[in-house]
């Protein structure tokens, strides 16, 4: 059965709380990702998280300036963080019941990857052959 750790990106861009929405918009649209995890403060604290539509709802919508606006302001917080051992329909349980598209996966503290709808549609479900 898979694993959270089977299907999760390893790779993960970090921005700081106290960045601007401009500098994440600016890693956003350089690395084309959708979503950054907000670094957390200190080791007892959650990770936050911004995406795409935070910025364009928080942001752009409210006709606020990027570069006068943290991240900390529209980040979510705290996101839910998921352990790499969850089999990817607990996984996916706990993304439908919190509502959200991706989460950071993290063990005894540490930051192992990341796993979104995405990840879980692409290569968490097998693929089947229809006949015709």
């Amino acid at each position: 059965m898979l694993t959270v750790a089977d299907i999760m990106t390893r790779h993960v861009t970090t921005i700081a709380s106290g960045a601007t929405v401009a500098e994440a918009i600016d890693l956003m649209q350089r690395l084309q990702i959708r979503a950054l995890l907000v670094e957390h403060r200190s080791q007892d604290m959650p990770f936050g998280m911004v995406t795409e539509r935070d910025i364009v709802y928080a942001v752009v919508a409210r006709g606020h300036s990027p570069e006068q606006v943290l991240v900390q302001d529209v980040m979510r917080q705290p996101c839910i963080s998921l352990e790499p051992n969850l089999t990817i329909q607990e996984a996916s349980q706990m993304l439908s019941d919190t509502g959200v598209q991706r989460a950071p996966v993290v063990h005894q503290g540490e930051l192992l990857g990341v796993i979104s709808v995405t990840d879980i549609l692409m290569r968490g479900i097998p693929t089947l052959t229809i006949s015709r």
